[in-house]
This record gives C-alpha cells, structure tokens and sequence, in this order.
C-alpha cells in the first residue's frame, strides 16, 4: 500500500445529537464508550478476559478473544443506547486506542493468528535483551526511535517467536508472516481481515508504530537501520502501512454487527490516546494514566526530545496536518495491578474498591515500602534484574501498611519520573492531570501530590483515554471542525489536589523509596 493522503476535513455540518464510539481495548478489559459531541458518556460496556501466565514472567492475551470482546462491547453499547431512546444511526464514526507493544503475529494468507498474543509487561525476552545491548550499534537505536532495548517494546517479542516458535518461524520464511500490534489486528478483523472485498485493511497509527522499535522518530516511517539492528527482513514479515492517528478512510469501517458501516477514523495508543482526551495540545502539559500500569505523557512540542534521563521519547498523536506532536514518556509497570494483587494473590483486601478503607486503617506506612517490580523496573531505572520485594517489615506490620506501600509505590515511581521530565525538559510541571482506574483513590491521589510538591487535577469524568480516540474519529470526521472545538470538553467538577507534605517529610519518604530500589536489584541472575 502506498502513504494515505492527509486527510481532509469535512466541511459539512454535523447534526447536533452527533455520537462517537471508542474501542477501549486493555491489558485486562475490553470496553466501548459512545460519546455526544459535548464529549459525554451516553453508554458504554466493559468486560473482561482472560489473562494468560503460562510460566513465570509470561503473559499472554488469546486475540480472537479481545476481537470477541470488543464485538460483544459495541453490542451491548448500542443496546443500552437504544434503550434510552437514542438512535445508534447518529453513531458518526468509531475511534480505536489499544494496549501498546502487545505484539500479534498472524498467517496473511488465512488471517489466523499463529500464536497467543504477547502482552507488554511479559519478560521471557530478558536475555535475548541482554544479548542485543551487547550487539554493535545498540547504542544508535534510542536516537533513531526514542526506546531503550527493554523487554517493553514490540521487536524483542517478535524476535524471541520467531527463534523460539517454529509456526512462526515456519511463515516469516514462507513470506506469510503478518506483524501488528493489537490496534492492527483488530481494525484488520473488524472490517473483515481476508475475507473483505479487496484488500484487507493493514495499518497502524504512528502512537502505535512507535513502540515497536521498527520506526524512526522523526521521518515516521519504518527505518531500514532499526529492522536491520533485528535482523527482519522486510520481503518475508509484513508490517503495517503508517497512517496518520485521525484520518477519515484510513481504519476503513465495521463489516458486522449492529453499526455496520460506521467508519473508524481514529487510532491512539491508550497512553498518547489519555494525552488528547486530557486536551493536553500544548508542550509543558502532562497526564499520568493509573491503569494496570502507571504512563505519564509530556507534551514536547513538535520535535522529539531525546531523554537522557532514562524516559522514552514517543509520537503523542498525529492528526494528519503535517505536524505531529511528540512527549516524554515514563512507564511505572505496576500500578492498579498491585492493588489486584493485593486482592487477588494475598487475600489482603476484599475488593479492589477498599484499598482506600484498609490503607487508611493506619495512619502512615510504618516504615514498609513495597517495591512492585513484578516485571522488573521500568523508567526511570529501568532495571530488568528486579523482583517485587517488600522492605521494612516488623512484628507490628498490618495489613494497612502493605496497602499503603502498594500506593505509594506507583506515586513514588511517578514522583521520579516527574524528575527526570523536569530534568529532561528544563521545565517543571506546575500541575498533573490524572485519569486511570487508580486515580479514584482520593488517597493514592493525595499522595502523590504530597511526594511531588505539585497539584494534582482529576476530572470528573474519568474516562479519557476512551475520549481521545473519540476525539480523532471526531475530528477526521467533522463532528468538530478543530482543536479550539474542545475547548470546553470535561472542563467542569475538576478534583484538585493540593501538596500538604512539607519538603523534609517528602525528601525523607524520596530517600527511603531510592533505597529500596537500589536493594531490590539482582533478583534474577544467572549463576
């Protein structure tokens, strides 16, 4: 396929009860929002799915059950849209964000996915990591696509199947291997993957495209020199065509089920897809998502920034007009999965909604701190050789301590990426909005504002990365005409959380926490 054309924006008036459907597909739930052109809820379903642990440090989606998921999303969506009286034909267009790096391999001749999806945090890849940043020309690869070698990005999971799988490695040598993230895969089922009239629809958005290592930064195309680095050879792997994030044909449309037909015209990786749907279009605003995960987004402008502070540089969104924007980014790997734990593994809390009312059972951490590193460390320490450890235990340790630790830990990784941001920038923030499951916790909240000396602002409504793939459909599609159409979307009932710590007490907790990481290092070594 050939580069898409700009898109261009519809000059015909929209009615006025206008909707916008978004796919919301996560590391653990699938969910599909229908928004009104005031950028408000009017339905939605969630559901979730199975999270597959095959060994220790593997984690696996099955993708015909996310495309299953988000079928039975949008279905149920529409049903609760008509119920309330409300004509699903004003659904204009859908937009999609997604689960990052989460990598689906696929046969191109049948459209069968040759094996489970690989899910971001999975750490099989760490010793094929370890033995690409000794490989010549490693040190050229953050510079070309703004990544670290990690096991986070897409190419090592591809690279590990393709030496470890031999389905894989079966049909990158037959020329029929396809590649895509989870965005890929399904707008090419959703609009009918083989089977559709012509051909099937392959693309990925440069939010998206820049998490796999395979795509320079600054051209947004795929980079010779990167899949050179990881030994791929174009004539025998497919890879997605690169679109713009909001473009009106692109994604194609649905070919089943109750909004058949209704375009897609958006694409956002959740975490650039939060950015947008915090309105943050201007460099110096920033967003931290609280979701399985903790993702912090900061808006640099137009040209990306290099971190030298260990942070990612990344596409926050491109909507066609020539001028992408770029941001800092800084990944915590657990967050409300470490309240999930506490739930689900220890027993500690009966449901995820009481880490509030167990944490607040004390009055302050007794001196524990929980190291979440589950997946090893992400940014700004990156540290593969990590467990989660807990420090600080006593005989007088309640369960209430843990449930504050576990807390703190996500604030306490946000509160060092923030520095790193800072430090990167030249610019410290004066105000962090929020959003993500997490961001419900008042307490968690008023922790983080007290270990970062800054404000946090929570909207009332929190479903924002749903939001900002509604807002490139929308845009594409002409339910608004512009950025400055925005304005006033999710504006009002704002939660602002003021730091009450004082400077010794948060540089204190700061040097706790910076110990306990340090101690938590070479956890997994090879003897």
């Amino acid at each position: 396929m050939g580069d898409a054309p700009e898109p261009k924006r519809p000059q015909t008036e929209v009615a006025e009860e206008t909707f916008v459907g978004s796919i919301d597909q996560g590391t653990t739930s699938t969910r599909f929002v229908i928004f009104n052109s005031n950028g408000e809820p009017v339905a939605s379903h969630q559901m979730g799915f199975e999270n597959i642990h095959p060994e220790s440090g593997w984690h696996e989606h099955d993708p015909y059950e996310l495309l299953q998921t988000v079928e039975t999303c949008i279905e149920n969506a529409t049903k609760k849209l008509t119920e309330k009286g409300l004509d699903t034909a004003k659904i204009h267009a859908i937009g999609v964000t997604n689960q990052r790096e989460t990598t689906v391999l696929w046969d191109k001749n049948t459209g069968e996915p040759l094996y489970n999806a690989i899910v971001w945090p999975d750490t099989r890849t760490k010793s094929l990591v370890r033995e690409l940043k000794a490989k010549q020309g490693s040190d050229k690869l953050l510079e070309l696509c703004g990544l670290p070698l990690s096991t986070y990005p897409s190419s090592v999971k591809l690279l590990w199947l393709l030496q470890n799988n031999e389905t894989v490695k079966a049909a990158y040598d037959d020329g029929r291997l396809a590649f895509g993230t989870i965005d890929t895969w399904l707008i090419y089922k959703l609009n009918g993957g083989v089977e559709r009239r012509g051909d099937p629809v392959y693309v990925t958005d440069p939010t998206n495209a820049s998490r796999t290592m395979f795509m320079n930064l600054r051209t947004l195309k795929y980079d010779d020199e990167l899949l050179s680095f990881f030994g791929i050879d174009r004539q025998k792997m497919s890879l997605p065509e690169i679109v713009p994030s909001s473009h009106p044909t692109a994604f194609g449309a649905l070919s089943r089920g109750p909004l058949k037909g209704v375009p897609i015209a958006g694409c956002l990786g959740d975490q650039s897809s939060a950015l947008v749907g915090q309105l943050g279009f201007k460099p110096g605003q920033a967003k931290n998502t609280y979701g399985t995960g903790c993702f912090l987004l900061y808006n640099v402008g137009n040209k990306p920034v290099i971190s030298k502070s260990g942070l990612l540089a990344t596409v926050a969104y491109d909507f066609g007009d020539g001028n992408p924007i770029y941001a800092l980014e800084g990944s915590v790997a657990v967050a409300g999965s470490g309240v999930t734990f506490l739930l689900n593994n220890l027993g500690l809390i009966e449901t995820s909604k009481a880490i509030d009312e167990v944490a607040l059972s004390v009055p302050d951490n007794g001196g524990v701190y929980f190291v979440t590193a589950f997946s090893g460390l992400f940014a700004p320490y990156w540290i593969d050789d990590a467990k989660g450890t807990v420090f600080g235990l006593t005989a007088h340790s309640q369960k209430g301590h843990i449930a504050r630790a576990t807390l703190e830990a996500a604030c306490h990784q946000t509160a060092a990426i923030l520095d790193a941001m800072a430090k990167d920038s030249g610019r410290e923030l004066s105000s962090l909005a929020v959003d993500g499951g997490l961001s419900n916790s008042d307490l968690c909240m008023q922790t983080q504002a007290d270990l970062t000396g800054i404000r946090v602002d929570r909207p009332a409504m929190r479903e924002t990365t749903s939001l900002g793939a509604a807002i490139a459909a929308g845009l594409a599609t002409g339910v608004w005409s512009s950025i400055d159409d925005l304005k006033s979307i999710n504006s009002t009932n704002r939660t602002i959380f003021e730091p009450k710590a004082g400077k010794e007490e948060r540089a204190q907790s700061r040097k706790m926490w910076e110990r306990a990481v340090e101690m938590c290092r070479g956890w997994i070594r090879d003897d």
